[in-house]
């Protein structure tokens, strides 16, 4: 099984930068993003392969996000640039083993979450 840690939540003010990581104990074929504000549903944010490095963001984050990977630190990261209040939500790092996977029912795996705090 596979056990996903994620940490770097923090409070910062709207159009300040955030590094998420997510250090996982195995691989899987992606490895994804999700969030979740208070009284919404959880929501994708950004996907990424392990074995090719290709990625997918959603709409509201395209262009102000970056997901990438570290193979020797097995490790996901998040970089948030140009954060909105509208960010503000719990972050999860997942995993799974579907391929172009946007929908929480999709991955396998998931760690604790990590707040994220944008204030106007």
């Amino acid at each position: 099984q596979v056990q996903l840690v994620e940490s770097g939540g923090g409070l910062v003010q709207a159009g300040d930068s955030l590094r998420l990581s997510c250090a996982a104990s195995g691989r899987t074929f992606s490895s994804a993003w999700f969030r979740q504000a208070t009284g919404n549903e959880r929501e994708f944010v950004a996907t990424i392969s392990w074995i090719s490095g290709s990625t997918y963001y959603a709409d509201s984050v395209k262009g102000r996000f970056t997901i990438s990977r570290d193979n020797a630190k097995n490790t996901v990261y998040l970089q948030m640039n140009s954060l909105k209040p509208e960010d503000t939500a719990v972050y999860y790092c997942a995993a799974g083993y579907r391929p172009t996977a946007y929908r929480s029912n999709d991955y396998n795996y998931w760690g604790q979450g990590t707040q994220v705090t944008v204030s106007s």
